[in-house]
This record gives structure tokens, C-alpha cells and sequence, in this order.
């Protein structure tokens, strides 16, 4: 067996050593939980992923457990109507997704990432203990005369919003560190490695699904037939295990050191760019400015290739005369080529993140508007006396995904690598592009059904039934093709967000893409209040009343339709423009 510190017992040439001892550690500049550089044997890869994955499975029970019947709760318990309901959840939802720019911007800047998770994660199990006292103590839960009748006080919905909302900020430092913690087990530099870290992103969204899989069955089964205390008290404890789940892989662990402020760096750029708008390019890029050494001088970035887009922004790492030999450059002033290249690839991203939005207000239907459709629909399972919850069938979407993953890992990849040559069978921006196109099916499988079920009322005069006789895996089909969707758009969109952010930006990055789910959610609250608004005008009941039997709820799912074939049109023009990230060299930890 080889030994892991042969070269203090083996005598060897100096030449010898140094390639041992970069064998030995990461060359990524990852360093272990004692600040230590990271043995690549004892550290990292699939032995430390485990616990990330545990803790993320753990983590999205506790989410999905509480968000996925919350849109009933506010309609039910804290006695709101239908579009006040679902735009509360989409505010409250897209909150959950704007929170995590700033656990993002702690973890690249000051924390790092395992102490923005540790950090946060106790803030998340607050929130969670307060939901459930909410739905527990007498004179924190409402006063309800009925399963569905409910009275509560101002001071009671404003008690459960402040443990919604602390949630909301705890899941900030969670949700843009979980996935690019667990991708920085796989060292960039080592080509094996790099490999592996296409599939934990797929591995990573399959874990999400376990937990949502468990959360939207049980869960929500005992919120519907239990009580909401046990159906907020359990995601808190799977929560707290979560948390033990992620601390006992600590010295497992490779850690990227935080790089300093991103947007300080950004401001830097755009200043020095400013300053010199009137300075005369070098025809020869080689001039720009950069540092002499083989890294960069950004902690924890390797240095960035030069690229010919945004010229503007190049003037910032020109040197004029008077900076030229001078020991320490004022980075307001001169910056880096990598420091420009910086800011050129969070500005190349931006335009695929923006396509990412109308996708994300098509995915937060099925824990709103699928929702209150399916609350109209027959839930019993069969000829038995079991009733499906209406939020429960969005099973069939976590189902869809873990199905979908291993065929997407397995087979789909492989079989594509053939035609492609590409190492990971498709590119990030195919993959995600093809997960645009199916999510439109979704949408028209929705307003399809629910004309169909509108159809029936006005034919049957089934207006004022709360369960009309049509069974509610009628929805099946629109929950499952978002699934698929998912796995193509979703997993996608994480793994490109990763590898083209900068190294010292990922964490960063990785919120600006979860920022997309928020602001799909809040584009879909906005839909709602701006179609509610147009469509009662005169007295009339609007697309979206309290009795969907009288509403035009296809009418929505149609409009959702037409803007989702209009931002596919928009993903191919940016798709074809898109310069992907060039890096140079590794990094040291020490």
C-alpha cells in the first residue's frame, strides 16, 4: 500500500518532491477545516458529498414540507381569498429566492461558504420553531370555528409572516451555498474530478426531489388530515437534522477561502473604465494590465483569459505613463485583466439569467394556481375513501425528476456524447434551452384541462360545487412535463451559473440565478393583480374568483403559454451570442 507521506520517509530528488507534493493536495487553492491545504485523498469528492447531499435533502423536506400547502393555509386558516392567497404566496415565495443575494454576497466576501450555511441554518430553525407555535399555541393560532373557518386576529397573521419570513432569510444563506459548496469538493485542476462535478449537479437536484417527494405527501397529508402543528413541527425537526447532517462532514470538507468583496471589485471596474473613457486602447492586448505572479490577485481566483466583448470596460486595466512602474497599482483607478473579465462575465450572464424568469413563473403554478384548480377537482384515490390533497400531486413532478435524473445521468448523456463529442453530451445552454421548450407543453396541458373542467360545469350547471366529478389526476400530465422540464432547465441553469461565474463570484452567482425562481414568483403575483384588476372591471368575477367555477383560470395558464414561446425566442438570440469563461493556470492554497 502506498503511504500518504512518503516523501518524508523516501529520500528523493528536490524535482521529485515537488510533483508529489502536487499530486498530494488540490490545486484549486481549497484548504481543510483547520486552514490547511487540502489533501486531495483525505478530503473532498464523493466522501464528503454525502453529508451535503443529506443536508440538502433534509433541508428541502423542511422547505417543501411548509411551502407546498402554504397558499391553503393563508386561504384557509388566515381566512384570505383566492388571489390574496396566491399573491402572498408568490411574494413570500420570490422573498425565499431574493434573500439568498445576501448569504451569497457574506459567503464570497467574509464568511466563506460553511460558515454562511452553519451561520444561516440557525436562523432557518428559528423560523421554523415560531411556524410551528403559530399553528400550536392557543393565542398564536387562529381561533377556527370549522376545518375551513377560520378567525384570526391581526397579530396572529403577523406572528406566522414574521416566522415565514425569517425562514425566508435563513434559506438566503442556504440555497446559493449548498450547491457550490458540494461542486468545490471536485477539484477544477484535476480533470477526473472535473468530470464528477457534471453528475453531483444532477445527483444534488435528485436529493432536492427525495425530500420534496416526502414533503409533498406526508406533509401535506398532515396538514390536510392531522393538524398544521405536526405539519409544521416535523419539517422543523428534519430541519435540526439537516443541520447535524451538514456539521458532521466538517472535516470531510475543502473549503474556498472568500475573495473580498465582489461588488467592490465590480465598482472598481466600472470607476477605473469611467476615469479613462478617453485613453486610447493598446492595439496589442498583451499591454492590459495584469500581475506578474502565476495567480491572480484576486484569494481564491485563477486568472481569466482576455476576451474582445464590452471593450469599454478594458480601458479600466490600461496603464498610462504615469502608472507604469509604480509598486502598488489604486485598483479605483488600474485593475486587472482578470478583474475586468470579471465583470465581463457576470454581465454576459445576466441576459441568460433574464430568460430564465418566465420559466420559473410557469414552475411556482404548481404550488399556487395547479393548486387551488385541483382544490375544484375529485380527490378520492380510486373507489376508496382515501382523498389525495389538491397540493399532494405535486408528487408526480418530484416523482417525474427522480425518474428523470438517472435516465438524464445514465443514459441521455452518454448516448448524446456520441453525436456531440461534448464531455457532458449536451452544453449547459442546450440543455436549458430544451428544458424551455417542454415547460410550454406544461402550460398548454393546463389550460387544457381546465376548459375541459369548465366545460363540464357549464354543461353539468356544476357552478356552486365545491368538488365537481372528475378525478383530479386529470393534472398528472401538466405536473409531470414540468418535471421533465426541470431536469433539463433547472439542473442546467445550476451547473452553467457554477462553471462560467468567476471562481471568487460562484456563491454570488449561484443567488443571481435562484434570483430567477423570486422573480418569476413575483412576475406571477403581478400577472395576477394586473388580470384581477383588468378582468373585474364592471362587476364582473375576473379570470381568477374564489369559486374557479366561474372563473377563466385557462385563460392565465394560456398567457403564461404565449410568454413562455416568446422568452424561448429570446434564450436562442442571447444562446447564439453567449462567450463562455476562459480560465489560466491553478491555484495554491497556501
Amino acid at each position: 500500500m502506498e503511504k500518504e507521506d512518503s516523501n518524508e520517509h523516501t529520500p528523493a530528488g528536490p524535482g521529485e518532491n515537488i510533483t508529489e507534493e502536487e499530486d498530494y493536495y488540490t490545486k484549486d487553492g481549497t484548504v481543510d477545516f483547520r486552514g490547511n491545504p487540502a489533501n486531495k485523498k483525505t478530503t473532498g469528492t464523493w466522501k464528503a458529498c454525502p453529508f451535503i447531499l443529506g443536508n440538502e435533502c433534509c433541508e428541502r423536506l423542511a422547505y417543501y414540507g411548509m411551502s407546498s400547502n402554504i397558499v391553503r393555509y393563508f386561504k384557509h386558516q388566515l381566512n384570505q381569498s383566492s388571489a390574496t392567497a396566491s399573491k402572498n404566496q408568490s411574494d413570500w415565495s420570490g422573498t425565499c429566492y431574493i434573500t439568498p443575494l445576501i448569504g451569497a454576497f457574506l459567503a464570497d466576501a467574509y464568511l466563506g461558504r460553511y460558515w454562511t450555511i452553519a451561520c444561516f441554518s440557525i436562523v432557518y430553525v428559528i423560523g421554523m420553531t415560531l411556524l410551528t407555535l403559530s399553528a400550536l399555541v392557543p393565542g398564536l393560532r387562529p381561533t377556527c370555528y370549522s376545518k375551513e373557518s377560520c378567525d384570526p386576529t391581526h397579530a396572529q397573521s403577523a406572528f406566522c409572516f414574521v416566522a415565514l419570513y425569517l425562514i425566508a432569510l435563513g434559506t438566503g444563506g442556504i440555497k446559493p451555498c449548498v450547491s457550490t459548496y458540494g461542486a468545490d469538493q471536485f477539484d477544477d485542476a484535476d480533470e477526473t474530478e472535473k468530470k464528477r462535478k457534471s453528475s453531483f449537479f444532477n445527483w444534488f437536484y435528485f436529493s432536492i426531489n427525495i425530500g420534496a417527494l416526502v414533503a409533498s405527501t406526508v406533509m401535506v397529508w398532515i396538514q390536510d388530515n392531522v393538524s398544521w402543528a405536526w405539519g409544521f413541527g416535523i419539517p422543523a425537526l428534519a430541519m435540526a437534522i439537516a443541520v447535524g447532517s451538514f456539521f458532521s462532514g466538517t472535516r470531510l470538507y475543502r473549503n474556498q477561502k472568500p475573495g473580498g468583496s465582489p461588488l467592490t471589485r465590480i465598482c472598481q471596474v466600472i470607476v477605473a473604465a469611467i476615469r479613462k473613457c478617453k485613453v486610447e486602447m493598446p492595439k496589442d492586448k498583451a499591454l492590459l494590465y495584469e500581475t506578474p505572479d502565476a495567480e491572480s490577485g484576486i484569494k481564491g481566483s485563477r486568472k481569466l483569459e482576455h476576451t474582445n466583448d464590452f471593450r469599454f470596460f478594458d480601458k479600466a486595466a490600461v496603464e498610462t505613463q504615469s502608472e507604469q512602474g509604480k509598486g502598488t497599482a489604486d485598483p479605483w483607478k488600474l485593475c486587472t485583466v482578470t478583474q475586468v473579465e470579471e465583470l465581463k462575465a457576470i454581465v454576459r450572464l445576466l441576459p441568460i439569467w433574464a430568460t430564465g424568469i418566465i420559466f420559473s413563473a410557469v414552475y411556482n403554478q404548481m404550488g399556487n394556481l395547479f393548486v387551488l384548480q385541483g382544490e375544484r377537482m375529485d380527490n378520492k384515490f380510486g373507489h376508496t375513501s382515501f382523498k389525495v390533497p389538491p397540493a399532494s400531486v405535486s408528487t408526480v413532478d418530484t416523482l417525474s425528476v427522480i425518474i428523470m435524473v438517472p435516465i438524464y445521468d445514465r443514459i441521455i448523456v452518454p448516448f448524446a456524447r456520441k453525436f456531440t463529442g461534448h464531455k457532458n453530451g449536451l452544453t449547459q445552454l442546450q440543455r436549458m434551452g430544451i428544458g424551455l421548450v417542454i415547460s410550454i407543453f406544461s402550460m398548454l396541458a393546463a389550460g387544457i384541462l381546465e376548459l375541459v373542467r369548465l366545460g363540464m360545469v357549464r354543461r353539468h350547471n356544476y357552478y356552486d360545487l365545491d368538488v365537481m366529478p372528475m378525478s383530479i389526476f386529470w393534472q398528472v400530465p401538466q405536473y409531470f412535463i414540468i418535471g421533465v422540464a426541470e431536469v433539463f432547465t433547472f439542473i442546467g441553469q445550476l451547473e452553467f451559473f457554477y462553471e462560467q461565474a468567476p471562481d471568487a463570484m460562484r456563491s454570488l452567482c449561484s443567488a443571481l440565478s435562484l434570483t430567477t425562481v423570486a422573480l418569476g414568483n413575483y412576475l406571477s403575483s403581478l400577472l395576477v393583480t394586473i388580470v384581477t384588476a383588468v378582468s373585474t372591471r364592471n362587476g364582473k368575477l375576473g379570470w381568477i374568483p374564489d369559486n374557479l367555477n366561474y372563473g377563466r383560470v385557462d385563460y392565465f395558464f394560456w398567457l403564461l403559454g404565449v410568454l413562455s414561446v416568446l422568452n424561448l425566442g429570446a434564450f436562442l438570440l442571447v444562446a447564439k451570442w453567449y462567450t463562455y469563461k476562459r480560465p489560466v493556470g491553478t491555484l495554491a492554497a497556501s
